[in-house]
């Protein structure tokens, strides 16, 4: 028998020694659109490679939370997953940037910023060790509770959610007094469920995805964090396959996540919507308490930068790209008071 496989190989019949199937692990579950879009694109991937190349996802958070889903990535079981920045912040702690707190305003500024800084981070990301095939915006995270918040006094004595492994929000959680708890992804709901914690921050999308939304009475809105997702392949694994095919699997994805980060905005928005519809209660923040939170946290994401925990030149070039923006908009506006964009290093 092993030699007839032999002579098979030797004709290329039934052997393929470039052969490979990615397994993907997700916290998405089975049935959502994500995973509709991706299947088909592993469909699309395994036909132009002669099926060469499979890629098998695990949706659901059936492989566990990120600490996991990276051992088993390490061992071999997994070749990756799809992450939010702050699960490789011991990879590439660069990711971070773009969810500092309050450093956006809007969704077009945020845009502004990423056309011009997502290719460092992508090959960041890439020089640790992980290929990516671009970022998929999630919008501005929403505040979700069971008491009103309206003011930052509103927050004191909650126990508000940060992500397992993101020190830069805990960071700001305690700058302003709060009380962080951490938690893995995929223990959240059963967090709410059971009181743990009284606060999560998410966006629209993500709480009607994971059903966070069900254990909450109210949303309030303000530009707090910037969230995005992406996929990360193991480099190793990624280079087994010969050149054509990582060509392939790059074209394919990344216009897969081109869509996502298009569509994404717009589902967000109808997210809100359906939100409301499910007599969640909008409730709005103070808008002058924002601007004391802003410097705040500004401070405190200096202090991070200062510290290592990223680069501090590439969020000085983000600061910069903002300032850019604002004043751009002030000027086709008619407003010569266009100023730059408030940073604690500036006081």
């Amino acid at each position: 028998m092993k030699k007839l496989l032999f002579l098979l190989a030797i004709a290329g019949f039934g052997v393929n020694a470039n052969a490979a199937t990615l397994k993907i692990a997700t916290v998405t579950p089975e049935g959502s659109q994500w995973m509709q879009d991706m299947r088909a694109s592993a469909a699309e991937i395994k036909e132009r490679t002669n099926g060469r190349v499979q890629i098998k996802y695990y949706g659901g958070g059936v492989m566990g939370n990120d600490t996991k889903v990276l051992g088993r990535i390490r061992i071999g079981a997994l070749q990756g997953g799809a992450f939010t920045p702050s699960a490789l912040t011991n990879q590439y702690p660069n990711l971070n940037l773009y969810g500092l707190p309050l450093v956006f305003e809007t969704e077009e500024e945020a845009a502004y910023v990423r056309e011009r800084m997502d290719e460092q981070l992508r090959a960041g990301l890439e020089d640790a060790g992980f290929v990516s095939f671009g970022f998929a915006a999630g919008g501005f995270a929403v505040v979700l509770s069971n008491t009103p918040v309206a003011s930052l006094e509103d927050l004191k004595g909650k126990r508000v959610w940060v992500p397992e492994g993101d020190r830069i929000s805990y960071a700001s959680m305690e700058a302003l007094d709060l009380s962080p708890v951490t938690l893995p992804l995929t223990d959240v709901l059963t967090g709410l469920q059971t009181g743990l914690i009284d606060i999560v921050a998410i966006s629209p999308i993500g709480a009607l995805v994971l059903q966070w939304h069900t254990k909450v009475k109210y949303m309030t809105e303000l530009p707090l964090a910037y969230t995005l997702g992406f996929m990360a392949i193991d480099q190793k694994a990624f280079s087994r396959l010969t050149s054509n095919d990582q060509k392939i699997v790059r074209e394919v994805m990344t216009r897969t996540y081109k869509n996502f980060d298009r569509q994404n905005l717009v589902d967000n928005r109808d997210a809100r919507e359906t939100l409301l519809k499910q007599k969640i209660e909008l409730v709005e923040f103070d808008q002058e308490e924002i601007e004391d939170i802003r410097e705040i946290v500004a401070k405190s994401n200096r202090e991070l930068g200062e510290d290592g925990r990223f680069s501090l030149a590439l969020y000085e070039q983000m600061l910069d790209y903002v300032s850019e923006y604002r004043q751009s908009q002030a000027r086709a506006n008619g407003d010569p008071a266009d100023q730059p964009v408030a940073d604690a290093g500036d006081n």
